[in-house]
């Protein structure tokens, strides 16, 4: 009997632990504009969307932790501003009464070098490394990926990780301007400079984690800015090497779903394998009034994801 009343839907069972959710807020101190494709963006309103979100997630009172999926500011944030508007994006997101958890974004790494941005998010990797993992509970481990290891912004010039993606993207991208996808093909259409790769080291780090949580009976959520399956996102927003990080998590069967920001309209599915792909939906493409942020109830069977307004309730089932 699957009633969708909230109530059947826990059959009675209280989750082991529950998260607040949001991503792209994309803040910027600038009169609202347009995606390249003509989509509505609200820069000044975006932080709105946040506040009521830590409202939300601090009367909630059971919230263990928050995750936050990445891109805090804008592009279009004047240089001279970025240091001040990811400093006050932070600020609000340390309004709430538990941990954050940050990734990185393309928009982060626009407005600010690593070796900045990675201190004021708190992000816990070495030589400007963020990739990192934690368990909340026994039963979870949750691995956050840096899905700009290899990019062709946010490292030093002479950075190896940025000149062998600008290698990568002169072989696969034929354009001069690499963030245009023209005459591109199908899933080609990934291979865009404001997207990037995940490292050899990351890859083997991962495999490291995922090992030690199939040794620990624990399940893993795997979360990235940039989406891991075409099903949940369109081609010009996947991971380079999406396949690549799909193939080390399919020879486990301990993931079972994958969380990502990066495409702005989100999306949900399921690969081959069972796992659930959840793209959430940005906080900046919100009009005001209207609000993108949820939290997700931990069961050992499934994710619940509660939305709000523009960010659709999802239910996540698995096999154990």
């Amino acid at each position: 009997m699957g009633s969708t009343n909230g109530l059947a839907i826990g059959g009675g069972k209280k989750p082991l632990f529950s998260f607040g959710v949001i991503s792209d807020v994309q803040y910027a101190d600038i009169p609202d504009g347009y995606s390249f494709i003509g989509v509505p963006r609200f820069y000044r309103h975006s932080l709105l969307v946040l506040q009521r979100a830590v409202q939300n997630w601090n009367a909630h009172q059971k919230l263990k932790f928050v995750l936050n999926y990445g891109d805090i500011v804008d592009l279009h944030c004047p240089q001279d501003q970025s240091l001040d508007a990811v400093k006050k994006v932070v600020d609000e997101f340390g309004k709430f009464n538990g941990p954050v958890y940050h990734m990185i974004g393309n928009h982060c790494l626009y407005n600010l070098p690593r070796d900045k941005l990675l201190p004021l998010l708190k992000i816990p990797g070495e030589d400007g490394r963020a990739y990192y993992d934690f368990s909340p509970s026994p039963d979870y481990r949750f691995v956050v990926l840096d899905g700009y290891d290899v990019s062709a912004i946010g490292w030093p010039q002479d950075h190896p990780n940025r000149l062998n993606a600008l290698q990568f993207l002169s072989e696969k991208n034929p354009n001069s301007e690499k963030n245009s996808p023209e005459g591109l093909v199908g899933l080609e259409r990934r291979f865009l400079m404001f997207n990037g790769a995940i490292g050899k080291e990351q890859l083997e780090w991962l495999e490291g984690v995922l090992q030690d949580a199939t040794r620990l009976k624990q399940k893993v959520v795997v979360c990235c800015h940039v989406p891991l399956d075409p099903g949940a996102s369109s081609s010009e927003a996947l991971l380079w090497n999406y396949d690549e990080v799909m193939d080390v998590i399919h020879r486990y069967n301990c993931v079972k779903v994958c969380l990502a920001g990066h495409e702005h309209s989100g999306g949900h599915s399921i690969d081959a394998y069972g796992v659930h792909h959840r793209v959430l939906e940005a906080a900046l493409e919100c009009p005001p009034g209207k609000d993108a942020y949820g939290y997700i109830d931990v069961y050992d069977d499934r994710l619940s994801l509660v939305g709000t307004n523009c960010m659709e309730s999802t239910e996540m089932c698995f096999s154990h």
